[in-house]
């Protein structure tokens, strides 16, 4: 009964035995070559090479939290799709909006945009 109440329950929920989720329009889970992580030392890597059409999570792994987004500071108007990062709290993660424009995309915390290893430059190929 239990395990039937729980195969209900995870088909619901639309449970597929282990698959990797996908977000709509984007990668599946980040890989080393579109995720960028914050911590007390700043972004790491701070240059990147993507796909066009790809989407960048940042991760802060700091324990304060980082607004993240678009050069120049303070319009952020460079790639609008990394505004979507925005405030993460400290053990927080966000996926940006998919990358589509072939260009090179600048990075800052718009809180301290002054602080060079918190910044950094996404290339779209």
């Amino acid at each position: 009964m239990r395990a039937a109440l729980l195969l209900s329950l995870c088909a619901a929920a639309a449970c597929s035995g282990g698959s990797t989720p996908t977000t709509p329009g984007g990668n599946t889970t980040p890989t080393a070559t579109n995720t960028i992580t914050i911590t007390a030392q700043g972004a790491s890597p701070r240059n990147i090479q993507i796909s066009q059409g790809t989407r960048v999570t940042f991760i802060n792994n700091d324990s304060r939290s980082h607004n993240m987004t678009s050069d120049p500071h303070p319009a952020h108007t460079d790639c609008p799709e990394l505004n979507q990062i925005g405030l993460l709290a400290a053990g927080q993660s966000r996926e940006s909006g998919n990358l589509n424009i072939v260009r090179t995309c600048g990075f800052h915390d718009h809180d301290n945009p002054g602080v060079a290893n918190l910044t950094g430059t996404i290339t779209i190929r």
